[in-house]
């Protein structure tokens, strides 16, 4: 059945990715974003891929309750797809109240405004940063939490207060999907991720080396305990992703908090990544060691085994289409989003 969706961060890498996905699935799709890390542009592609457009866009700031009222207000919102947040890992370190002040605080002003409106269906972008540096290889959804900075902290304090408010609100039901690490691109090259400013992240950051608009990547740590003594990550292409989150929407069933993992089951190190991306573009990505990342572990592997007895859901696109991918968008867009 069709529902009418508030996507918060629906501008942003995985949020655009998924409005398609919602759009093309006969959904109605509202999005808010305030655009801090997402580009305008983007929804003019996901409206040109989807062939229809949105029913609204707001650019506001999550943590504005006026705003958010006025939302609820004038569409009849029966889910909510929440990704606003800001999510680097390094960054977080440097200005931790605000990853507290966006992350929790803006969880908490939209959950208290669903609340307002009688909205009860949320899916929660989390994170698989929660588990920490962990042994565990693959990782359980019943994993204890060890998240070691304060971006894991903030996903990790957000789900525990959704499964405080599901306790005291017993009409809410949440999913909480733990992806992995997400990369890659629509298929068409017309949707990709663009990051504002230096990316924070390892495959946006090889894409612009490769177009030239960064001399090299830095690889941080060489000397994990992982076969070539990089860091080891489940690489999920964000298609997949997006698929996830608009599939978590036909299982809002029961009251609750239900936490998955979104993963592939494998994992690839960052020079695992760099060769295959390398292959993707036809020339070798310059890059240079440097000393280990604060708040980085060594390896992430998810176990999606919960989710696909519960779903039927996996998977479908491996490292390579995901590089493939990533890298068709990176040429058509040799400056992001922006007009040439």
């Amino acid at each position: 059945m069709p529902h009418t969706v508030l996507v918060t961060g629906g501008a942003g890498f995985i949020g655009s990715h998924t409005v398609v996905e919602l759009l093309d699935h006969g959904h109605e799709v509202i999005v808010l974003d305030d655009h801090s890390n997402s580009s305008p542009y983007a929804l003019d592609a996901v409206t040109k891929l989807a062939g229809r457009p949105l029913a609204a866009v707001y650019r506001a700031d999550l943590r504005d309750r006026g705003a958010l009222d006025a939302i609820f207000t004038s569409h009849d919102i029966d889910s909510v797809i929440h990704f606003a947040a800001k999510k680097a890992v390094g960054e977080s370190g440097r200005i931790p109240l605000e990853y507290y002040d966006i992350n929790v605080g803006g969880t908490i002003t939209l959950l208290r405004t669903m609340h307002d409106h009688g909205v009860h269906r949320l899916v929660f972008s989390s994170s698989c940063s929660i588990y920490g540096d962990t042994t565990t290889v693959p990782l359980a959804e019943d994993e204890p939490a060890g998240p070691t900075n304060p971006y894991a902290r903030t996903k990790h304090l957000c789900e525990q207060l959704l499964a405080d408010t599901c306790a005291r609100h017993g009409e809410l039901s949440v999913i909480a999907l733990r992806y992995f690490n997400p990369i890659g691109a629509h298929p068409s090259g017309l949707l990709g991720e663009d990051p504002t400013g230096v990316p924070n992240n390892v495959l946006p950051y090889m894409a612009q080396v490769a177009v030239g608009r960064l001399t090299e990547l830095p690889v941080f740590g060489a000397d994990y305990a992982t076969p070539d003594g990089t860091c080891v990550r489940d690489y999920i292409h964000v298609v997949d992703v997006a698929d996830g989150h608009r599939v978590a929407l036909d299982h809002l069933d029961e009251p609750g908090l239900s936490v998955f993992n979104l993963g592939t089951g494998s994992g690839a190190s960052v020079r695992e990544l760099l060769a295959e991306f390398s292959r993707a573009v036809g020339r070798e990505i310059p890059h240079r060691v440097e000393s280990r990342r604060a708040g980085d572990v060594p390896v992430l592997i998810a176990d999606p085994s919960r989710v696909a007895t519960a779903w039927g859901w996996r998977t479908t696109r491996d490292l390579r289409q995901m590089c493939a991918d990533a890298w068709r968008f990176q040429q058509s867009h040799p400056r992001g989003y922006q007009p040439l």
